[in-house]
């Protein structure tokens, strides 16, 4: 059989499969019609912005939960609600989503503002001061209610973007016949303790707290979108409880919910099976617990990408303990290899310890005899696969 025919059969088996009828409900991107276990936040929500139909201003809102806990799905449920009945009642509301982890700096987020009012703002070249002009001739072109939503907000403090945020709590005093209003949201428990306190005040006019979902209501959530994803049989309340189950252990995730689900429904695919088993589930969550740890990586700082390269080389060569002072050793001579300035043994022991809250090595101080007190470092990643893709991913960004 040919290279051509056998691909040409791989490609068939996913254009003529039945088990989806809507393999888009899965996506964290969509926003289902029916929210269990967030009327309380969606009520919440509702209230604080239902004044932009009497076109009357609202305050800021500041979301905060874990990761995968609705707030986003909640924030654009109840705006996209809001747009839908000013528009009924004549009364002019617009939303404008931005992901803050995308668009991670000032020119970008204004640019993306100005961008929604048909303002022509370049890629680059521009002054801030220039971008924020557009944006407001933009705002006073139209008559109603603004409501922009800042997802990730925390990304923009980590940019130094505070000078922005402080720009946008205060736009009303610039703005004609337009009322802004924003939504910050954050999985940062702890993010609006770090705002410059004029930011603060202002932002956090209105707070909801989103909580983790428990087992039960996840399970809830996965019925209703096997509803929407699934043809009929295809998906058993075993794998919708296993799927649960596991994403309750992670925090309460429903985004992992979700993943778990589709995952294992690609690999049922990928083997031609017309039903999702218990045993999809397992290689679901062992594969997205491997992508898990490898994209940790990735986001490392570079010297944590040499500190951990110089762990693993050290796990291969060195059947004694490794203790700091051998990672730094190797550390030194990797940076030399690759051309990049060591930093000092001070600095090494404040990453490797960040390295160990990560949970990607353990590095544990020990009384050794005739070393006295040694911290002794080893992987906390077990999956010999994992440590060998992690492996060749740092090696070929150093020595490409």
């Amino acid at each position: 059989m040919t290279l051509k025919r056998v691909l040409d059969e791989v490609f068939d088996t996913f254009t003529t499969q039945t088990i989806f009828k809507n393999k888009n409900a899965l996506r964290h991107e969509y926003v289902p019609d029916d929210l269990p276990h967030r009327e309380k936040q969606i009520k919440e929500l509702g209230a604080i912005l239902a004044p932009n139909l009497v076109s009357m201003s609202t305050s800021n809102v500041f979301i905060y939960g874990k990761p995968g806990t609705g707030k986003t799905a909640v924030a654009k449920y109840v705006t996209n609600r809001l747009e839908e009945v000013g528009s009924q009642r004549g009364v002019n509301i617009k939303k404008i989503y931005i992901n803050c982890n995308i668009f991670d700096s000032q020119y970008r987020v204004l640019s993306k503002l100005a961008e929604s009012f048909n303002k022509d703002v370049p890629s680059t070249g521009w002054a801030i001061d220039q971008v924020y002009q557009s944006f407001i001739d933009g705002l006073n072109n139209v008559k109603g209610s603004v409501i922009v939503i800042l997802d990730e907000i925390d990304y923009l403090t980590k940019r130094s973007c505070e000078n922005l945020l402080y720009k946008l709590t205060r736009i009303n005093s610039e703005l004609e016949n337009t009322t802004l209003s924003l939504i910050g949201i954050t999985n940062n428990l702890v993010f609006k303790n770090t705002l410059d306190p004029r930011v603060k005040s202002s932002l956090g006019e209105e707070e909801i707290f989103f909580p983790p979902y428990n087992a039960l209501q996840l399970e809830d959530i996965l019925k209703k979108r096997v509803e929407l994803v699934f043809e009929d049989g295809v998906c058993p309340l075993e794998v919708v409880k296993l799927c649960a189950a596991y994403a309750a252990k992670e925090n309460g995730d429903a985004r992992q919910a979700l993943d778990l689900l589709r995952v294992s429904a690609e690999l049922a695919v990928r083997d031609n099976k017309n039903k999702i088993t218990e045993s999809y589930v397992e290689l679901a969550k062992e594969r997205l617990e491997q992508d898990k740890i490898v994209e940790a990586v990735k986001t490392l700082p570079q010297h944590s990408k040499v500190i951990l390269y110089s762990i693993i080389e050290l796990e291969n060569i060195d059947g004694d303990m490794i203790t700091s002072g051998k990672v730094y050793k190797e550390y030194k001579k990797q940076c030399e290899m690759i051309g990049m300035d060591a930093l000092t043994y001070r600095r090494i022991s404040d990453l490797i310890k960040e390295l160990d809250s990560q949970g990607l090595i353990f590095a544990e101080i020990k009384n050794i005899e005739n070393m006295g007190r040694t911290r002794e470092i080893r992987l906390a990643i077990e999956d010999d696969r994992v440590i060998e893709k992690i492996r060749n991913l740092l090696k070929g960004e150093f020595y490409s």
